[in-house]
């Protein structure tokens, strides 16, 4: 499918050509109708957020307009929270349960490759490098459909059972170096001590889906995520001499391939997976210079923590006992950092939100998600409180989603069609588990 065919697919949905008919039936008409009327603005919030992206705790814009936005429905939003993060809390007009509802609002360092008239041109520094930076994993929908959501529960506000705390958070991807954010920065800050929620829902846009469907997953759904450094210490010496002083860079490369050995040999993968991954190498300046250092970093992802726990310890050891095979140094930092934990969904929660779902899908088009390798900063929701979070199918019908560009690629394209769905299912959602439906 060619990317003009995309676009005049997204373009059709603001004449409700690509809703989802084949669920009208099964949802509530509250639901429809909502959405009917507010898809047009959560396009045009999505494009606008699209347009201009924002970095990790330096989501101002975006922050700005969420909570103008909250104060126009006559809510009174909480700013600054772990930096650039905004609540906002929903009172019914009957007693009720209390549940949460999240986005995320930061963007990624990628520049856009897709053409969209509505493309980011962007840039910042990061890391000190100029970069791109581009919506390329769909929080700008994630923060618009929210937004709807949030419009379309305060209009039933005098009927509405309960209390909704409405989460826009910075930083999922992640916050700059040296400092804190994300959901744990918002839990730490107190968004739950005031009000405990007895469930949060959350919800992303996946490549991996076609436009019109949804996943979903019980229990452990996306990896925990951990870094780690290694830093490779030798001798510097001349290229042509390399006996005199010790080579960092071969027994760097070393390091590297015996460390395939720590999933593939000491691990039960037939259990649960994990994966083991270098993601940079830096060390040397010049051709005929062996340096005195090489650094070495990665990510790690597990769902299990005894076998987490094994692989950091077993990968610490393979970086000493080969690198003084070689007569180098090392100092490991496995894990460098506090990692994501596991995202796992409560069981009971989602059997009883599946059908909420499933309204929303229709027959057939509700997937059963696989374990998924990526990670999510809402686990740190999920060990609070029972969650539910599940995904939005981005890929335009018609396209494979096997071939389609992955979330983080600077050509992630969504089918706008996903913000009508999304904001489907969260307020399906939202009003079931309100009502006590399900």
């Amino acid at each position: 499918m060619s990317r003009t065919t995309c676009i005049l697919l997204s373009s059709f949905v603001l004449a409700g050509l690509a809703a989802p008919l084949q669920a009208q039936d099964a949802q509530r008409a509250e639901v429809a109708d909502a959405a009917r009327s507010l898809q047009p603005k959560v396009v045009a919030w999505r494009r606008d957020i699209h347009q201009h992206p924002e970095l990790g705790n330096r989501e101002t814009r975006t922050a700005a307009l969420v909570a103008e936005h909250l104060r126009e429905l006559g809510l009174e939003p909480q700013t600054g929270i772990a930096t650039t993060g905004v609540t906002a809390l929903l009172k019914g007009g009957r007693p009720g349960p209390r549940i949460a509802l999240r986005a995320d609002m930061d963007a990624l360092p990628v520049t856009e490759a897709t053409g969209l008239p509505f493309a980011s041109k962007a840039t910042t520094t990061f890391r000190g490098e100029t970069v791109g930076v581009m919506h390329a994993c769909g929080h700008d929908a994630h923060t618009s459909v929210l937004m709807g959501v949030a419009e379309a529960l305060v209009a039933m506000r005098d009927e509405l059972p309960g209390e909704v705390l409405f989460i826009f958070q910075p930083a999922e991807e992640g916050p700059p170096d040296g400092e804190k954010g994300g959901a744990e920065e918002m839990l730490a800050q107190g968004i739950f001590d005031d009000f405990r929620p007895e469930a949060v829902f959350g919800l992303h846009v996946f490549s991996t889906l076609n436009a019109g469907q949804l996943g979903v997953r019980s229990g452990p759904t996306m990896a925990a995520s951990d870094r780690f450094n290694i830093v490779v210490k030798g001798r510097q010496t001349h290229g042509s001499r390399p006996w005199g002083g010790v080579d960092p860079i071969v027994a760097a490369a070393d390091i590297i391939g015996t460390a395939q050995t720590v999933v593939s040999r000491r691990q039960d993968i037939s259990r649960l997976p994990v994966v083991l991954s270098f993601g940079a190498i830096k060390g040397g300046v010049r051709f005929n210079i062996i340096p005195d250092q090489v650094e070495l970093v990665g990510t790690i992802r597990s769902f299990d923590e005894d076998m987490r726990q094994a692989v950091f310890a077993d990968l610490a050891n393979v970086a000493e006992k080969v690198a003084a095979a070689h007569g180098a140094t090392v100092e490991a930092k496995v894990p460098d950092t506090e990692g994501t934990p596991v995202t796992a969904n409560d069981p009971a929660l989602t059997a009883r939100m599946r059908p909420s779902l499933e309204k929303v899908a229709g027959t057939g088009n509700l997937i059963d998600m696989p374990l998924n390798m990526g990670a999510e900063d809402f686990s740190y929701y999920a060990r609070e409180v029972p969650a539910v979070f599940f995904f939005v199918g981005a890929t335009p019908a018609g396209q494979d989603p096997a071939t389609a560009p992955s979330n983080h690629s600077p050509e992630f394209f969504l089918d706008e069609s996903a913000l009508d769905v999304g904001l489907r299912a969260m307020l399906q959602l939202s009003l079931d588990y309100l009502h006590g439906e399900g």
